[in-house]
Order: structure tokens, then C-alpha cells, then sequence
């Protein structure tokens, strides 16, 4: 028997941490509050600020804004839909002990479980090396003087330092930086407020769906990790609240700061930074929103880690970490990463619907072992890929050969895309309905081979 096929959860104290590898006990002592101080710090991304350009825009630049009205729905919406992703993942991380790579086992079998972590790690790898910069970046912006591959190289040994204790860390999060966290950005809301703001109505509707899809994505994103953290929570019930709280009203905060932002004063993301520190007190508080971004990196970097423990579950977690940390820092100086960017987010895409999969499964079948011994399972594995399918047709992104490929797919099958689709939502929802029927069809065969083993012996 495989030492994954279950997980030993043992009650934790305020000085538990992580065990070295996958195979020794699970501290579970995390409560909904340090689940919301967790949830409430991801929630809030320099990221986020920048990236509310795509709710306004989100036809790209040159195109017809959003109204207010639109926007702040459209956020609202992404944001509850695809936190309710996390929150669902979340429980299933605290029911089982088991994160979020290892739960993808009793859905794929082993072997094929490791396909979507690799592709987890990839990512991960790139957005951590991309967090790195954006904290240099904005870091420069508060205290030009140092340049820039200093705060990279300061930042990756923080993210480093963290994750070697990655309980100890989230405890941080709740008792500091989250209280930081929220006066900084109520402050800020209140700054930006006093511009006077165009009437609710004045835009357009039009590419709401689009908008949608991008706030439900950023948070979707998160979804794949949510067990590498809960897994350590006290109950089910702290793990599900505490993300859905956390993140869920951070996300809002962050991208209506930066919509507000962008319909006042600040015409371009790369005016928002700025913006923020003009005001008074603006430096200082976005510093803490600077130091803060260290919780995406170390996010990135521990389930970087507890990925690679999927395939390799006795290697130490902290060795890994400290080699991940070093070679992200390495390549943030060394390489452009800007250039990747819509290659992580085409590997996003792939979790969208292997999420949706992954929740139909885990609630309709739940309570079952994990097992890494469970057998391929086919008829998931089609519901997971008819997803994709249906989320490249509607948005493939924007590298120039793979959205050619797929737009040639699309004339060939006379699939037209519509104002209205959401690539999350529509490629969430039919994987999700095709895991049920096909679950339902796998379990019926399964029901139906032990009664016809039964009716050879008694006929034989």
C-alpha cells in the first residue's frame, strides 16, 4: 500500500508545523481566523490593482469602458463564483489531510496525477518569478534610490525564510498583516472616493461576460492550492468560511480600488502605483502593501514544494523550498517574464476544468480514500479535456500560433463565440455536468461487474 493512499491527522497546537515530507502526520491548528488572515492576504494583489484595466477594458485597449454599474458587478461576481471554487477545494483539504496535488490521484490514478502537477509546478515557477518582480517593481517605486535587483534578491530570501515554516507564517499573516493590510486598503478606498467618479451608467455592458471571466480566473487560480493550506485547518467549516470571507471581500476591495482608480485619475495600470503613494500617507501604506506581496511569492513557492511531493513524497519540504526559492530569485534577474505571461495564464486554463471535475467527483463520491492506488479513471479524464476544449474555443488567449490553431478548430466545427460567454463559467459548468454523467455511468458499470462475477459463480 502506497503511504499516500491516507493521511494521519493529528490536532495541532499554536507551535505546530509542517511535517518534512508527505509521509509523517498532519498538524491540523489552523482556525478560521488564521484561515481568514491567510484567504485575506491572497485576496489583495499588486496584481489585482493593475489588473482591474481588463474589467474596465476588457476588449482591450482602445475599446468601449464598462459602466461603473457593470464593473463593480462583474467584480462582485467573478469574485463570489470563483471563491466558492476555493472554498469547495478548501474542505476538501481539511476533510481528507491530503493537498491539493494528491487529491487529484483518487480522480486520475497516480501516474496520471502527475500531468496537471507538472503543469501546477510550471506555473507556479513562473508566477513566483513574476511576483519577484512586481515586488522589486513597486518596491522601486516607494525608494528609487536601491535598484532593482536588489529588491528581487531581498524579496526571494523573505519568500525563502517563509516557507521554511509555513505554518508560522500564515500565524503572521493573521496577527500582522492582515489588520495592516485592511486599514491600508479602507484608507485607500477613502482617497480614492473623494474624486468625483463618473455617473454609474455612463458606459456600456457590452464584454460583461469577458470582464467576468477575468475576475473568476484570478480567483479559480487559487483553487488547485487551496488543500496544500487547509489541509491544516481545525474543521471543514473554518477552512470553507475562512477562504470564502478572506478572499472573497480582499479580491472586491482590490480591483474596486483599482477600477476606482482608473476612472478618476489614473488612465494606464502603470499609473496606479504611483497614484497610491501621491496621497498623503500614500508611501507608507504602500509599503505594507509592498511587503505584503511576499504572501503571493510564498504561496507560489510552497505548493511549488508540496506539488513536487506528490511524485516525490519523502524529500524534505524545506531542502525543496530553499531550491525553489533560489532558482526563482535567479531566473526574476535574469529573465524577461513579462514575455510568459499569457503562457502561465494558457496554463491556468487548464485548472478550470479539472477543478470542476475534481468537486463534482469529491462531493458526489465523498466520503472514499484518496487512494494513489485508484485506477485510471477515462471517463473523468473526457470531462476534464471537453472542458479545455470548450475553454480554448471561447478564449485561447493570446499566443499568436495557439489562438490561430484553435480559431481554425472553431471554422472547422462552425463554433462562433458570443458577446455573452465566459470561457470560465461555460468550460466550469460542462465539465462539471460531464463528470456527473459520466460518474454516473462509471458507477453503474462498476455496480454492475461484481453482480455478473456473482451470477458466474452461482451458474458454474
Amino acid at each position: 500500500m502506497d503511504a499516500l493512499s491516507s493521511f494521519t491527522v493529528v490536532t495541532g497546537d499554536v507551535r505546530s508545523e509542517v511535517a518534512r515530507t508527505l509521509e509523517e502526520p498532519v498538524p491540523q491548528s489552523l482556525g478560521v481566523f488564521d484561515q481568514f488572515g491567510l484567504w485575506g492576504n491572497l485576496g489583495v494583489s499588486l496584481l489585482g490593482f493593475t489588473g482591474a484595466i481588463f474589467v474596465l477594458q476588457p476588449g482591450g485597449t482602445g475599446t468601449p469602458e464598462l459602466s461603473l454599474a457593470a464593473a463593480m458587478t462583474s467584480i462582485v461576481l467573478g469574485t463570489l463564483v470563483g471563491t466558492l471554487t476555493i472554498s469547495a477545494s478548501a474542505v476538501a483539504g481539511a476533510r481528507t489531510g491530503a493537498p491539493g496535488m494528491v487529491l487529484l490521484r483518487g480522480l486520475l490514478g497516480r501516474r496520471l496525477s502527475y500531468v496537471p502537477t507538472l503543469l501546477n509546478v510550471v506555473q507556479l515557477f513562473g508566477w513566483t518569478i513574476f511576483e519577484l518582480v512586481t515586488i522589486a517593481t513597486a518596491a522601486h517605486v516607494v525608494a528609487p534610490g536601491a535598484p532593482r535587483w536588489l529588491y528581487v534578491t531581498i524579496a526571494g530570501i523573505l519568500t525563502g525564510l517563509l516557507t521554511l515554516r509555513p505554518l508560522g507564517a500564515i500565524r503572521i499573516l493573521r496577527r500582522v498583516a492582515t489588520p495592516a493590510v485592511l486599514v491600508v486598503l479602507a484608507y485607500l478606498a477613502v482617497e480614492m472616493l473623494r474624486h468625483p467618479l463618473p455617473a454609474l451608467t455612463h458606459g456600456t455592458w457590452s464584454g460583461f461576460w469577458v470582464a467576468t471571466d477575468t475576475v473568476v480566473a484570478a480567483a479559480v487560480s487559487f483553487a488547485p492550492l487551496a488543500a496544500d493550506y487547509t489541509r491544516h485547518a481545525r474543521t471543514a467549516r473554518s477552512a470553507f468560511w475562512g477562504s470564502l470571507v478572506g478572499y472573497g471581500s480582499t479580491q472586491v476591495l482590490c480591483y474596486g480600488i483599482g477600477l476606482v482608480a482608473l476612472v478618476t485619475f489614473a488612465k494606464t495600470p502603470s499609473d496606479i502605483y504611483g497614484a497610491f503613494v501621491a496621497v498623503p500617507l500614500g508611501a507608507l501604506g504602500f509599503a505594507v502593501l509592498v511587503t505584503r506581496e511576499l504572501d503571493q511569492s510564498f504561496a507560489d513557492v510552497y505548493s511549488t514544494v508540496v506539488s513536487v511531493q506528490n511524485a516525490r513524497p519523502r524529500w524534505d519540504r524545506r531542502v525543496l523550498a530553499g531550491v525553489v526559492a533560489a532558482l526563482s530569485t535567479v531566473l526574476a534577474l535574469t529573465i524577461n517574464i513579462s514575455d510568459y505571461e499569457n503562457f502561465l495564464i494558457l496554463l491556468g486554463s487548464v485548472f478550470v476544468p479539472l477543478t470542476a471535475v475534481f468537486l463534482v467527483d469529491f462531493y458526489v463520491k465523498h466520503p472514499r480514500e484518496i487512494g494513489v492506488s485508484a485506477a485510471r479513471r477515462p471517463a473523468m479524464v473526457v470531462a476534464w479535456l471537453v472542458g479545455f476544449v470548450v475553454y480554448q474555443l471561447i478564449n485561447p488567449g493570446y499566443i499568436s500560433w495557439w489562438a490561430s490553431i484553435w480559431a481554425h478548430v472553431a471554422s472547422f466545427v462552425g463554433f462562433r463565440v458570443q458577446p455573452w460567454m465566459s470561457a470560465s463559467l461555460i468550460s466550469f459548468g460542462v465539465s462539471a455536468a460531464a463528470a456527473a454523467l459520466l460518474g454516473a455511468v462509471e458507477g453503474a458499470r462498476r455496480r454492475r461487474a461484481p453482480a455478473r462475477r456473482n451470477d458466474g459463480r452461482e451458474t458454474s
